[in-house]
């Protein structure tokens, strides 16, 4: 009957290869200890060469290589018409606004002796004094200041009220 393990199976498996093996192992530990009878290397400084050495990449001209007047001008202009280049996806062009939005805050006023009412406002962060019938803004002026609130209207006679000390952002037109 035939042995049902392959012979190289056994042959690993055997003492007497394992007994070579660590036998091999003490025989190569011995003789890398006594030196195999050879000798160390000499191992010295080696003196400095008189010429630094030259660089493998000649890096001096790579400033020109990659500046734009190197790349090739483009030959046609996005706006013509070519395959590549579309006007489909680019979006209609909005007017320009009329509006501007601006912040009021009514500071008080103050008068003196019998002369005119001037009002304080802060205009955005900047503080300006304005008469009574001077005008603030574009089309936009005061009609009246009182102790709690100031009036503003404009030239088609819409008037608004800026209670004292509280922002208001008016919409006037554009100069």
């Amino acid at each position: 009957m035939p042995s049902t393990q392959p012979t190289l199976t056994k042959a690993i498996r055997s003492r007497w290869l394992a007994v070579g093996v660590h036998a091999g192992l003490w025989l190569l530990l011995y003789l890398s200890i006594t030196h195999l009878g050879g000798r160390a290397l000499d191992s010295r400084e080696m003196e400095a060469s008189a010429n630094p050495p030259q660089s493998p990449v000649p890096v001096a001209r790579l400033g020109s290589l990659f500046s734009p007047a190197a790349w090739p001008k483009s030959a046609l202009d996005t706006n013509t018409q070519n395959p590549f280049f579309t006007r489909h996806f680019m979006p209609p062009v909005s007017p320009p606004p009329t509006t501007r939005n601006i912040e009021l805050t009514y500071q008080g006023f103050y008068q003196a002796g019998d002369g005119t009412k001037h009002t304080i406002c802060k205009l955005g962060d900047t503080f300006i004094a304005v008469p009574v019938g001077g005008k603030i803004a574009t089309n936009l002026f005061v009609a009246d200041a009182t102790l709690q609130a100031l009036t503003l209207t404009n030239q088609a006679a819409q008037t608004n009220i800026l209670p004292l000390n509280a922002k208001k952002e008016l919409v006037v037109p554009m100069q």
